[in-house]
């Protein structure tokens, strides 16, 4: 009788964990599910340092290069953060360098120093929806949109490319705050990355596609080494590569100050 009532007790204990398991899952709202995507895309690690390719490329196939190398500090004990940005081609665009002092419930701070004229141009707010350098992403989409500004509902859930996927619906509480009128992501189940994003325009046509085309765990933290920006309405697209991505190798806060967008750091941008 005791063997008989201690294997009961634990088929009743299995059955009531994996219920309990599936229903905190399930109880995940499409908010939660998009914090817990920021933190898994644009969170990574303490910081993290990488060399970027952008392929801007034409309906016709005609390329424009990119290449930078990108740096980001998550501040300690917010979700602030940091970014810095320095091209290196074309030649046109040299020791161009583009800066992030991202706020969480505010509007974050943009910097652009343009070598040519040594000029350091503030970017402002209402500027953040507009095309970064010519490409498909926006100054918005490199560091990421404030949780606070959308509404998010969760949708289904169903697969897509081979995994399993939370689709939830983003719409701005303010119209005049972004460039979409909604947009729909498909967020990996286990990494949280976004696989897929769609973006609707003023008028609710698809606007833009993102897709993530390519993912490697590096240093065990899942990340997105090539994505894709299609702009589905004129049938031109960017294309991003990371590579000699890094986390965590001790960046400073004194690295992402004017000083530097003017003379860069040459140990971190080489």
């Amino acid at each position: 009788m005791k063997i008989k009532n201690y294997i009961l007790y634990s088929i009743t204990f299995l059955m009531f964990w994996n219920f309990g398991s599936g229903m905190a899952q399930k109880k995940l709202s499409g908010k939660d599910i998009i914090k817990k995507s920021q933190q898994a895309f644009y969170y990574a690690g303490k910081d993290m340092q990488a060399k970027v390719l952008m392929k801007l490329i034409s309906k016709n196939g005609g390329e424009r290069i990119r290449e930078l190398t990108m740096l980001r500090l998550n501040m300690k004990d917010s979700r602030d953060q940091k970014y810095y940005m320095y091209f290196h081609r074309p030649a046109d665009v040299r020791g161009l360098t583009f800066m992030v002092w991202k706020y969480t419930g505010r509007d974050d701070d943009r910097w652009l120093y343009i070598p040519a004229i040594k000029l350091v141009k503030r970017i402002a707010a209402d500027d953040k929806n507009s095309s970064f350098v010519g490409s498909d992403f926006s100054y918005e989409d490199v560091s990421g949109r404030d949780l606070s500004d959308d509404i998010y509902t969760l949708k289904k859930e169903e697969k897509i490319n081979g995994r399993d996927a939370f689709v939830v619906e983003s719409v701005p509480k303010q119209a005049s705050s972004a460039y979409f009128s909604r947009k729909v992501s498909w967020i990996d189940k286990e990494t949280f990355l976004p696989l897929k994003e769609e973006y609707y325009d003023k008028r609710g046509e698809l606007y833009k596609i993102f897709t993530a085309d390519k993912i490697e765990n590096i240093k065990d933290i899942p990340t997105i080494i090539k994505r894709t920006m299609l702009n589905t309405q004129n049938g031109h697209r960017t294309e991003v590569s990371f590579t000699e991505v890094k986390y965590n190798i001790g960046l400073r806060d004194n690295i992402f100050s004017e000083r530097y967008l003017r003379n860069a750091p040459r140990k971190w941008i080489r």
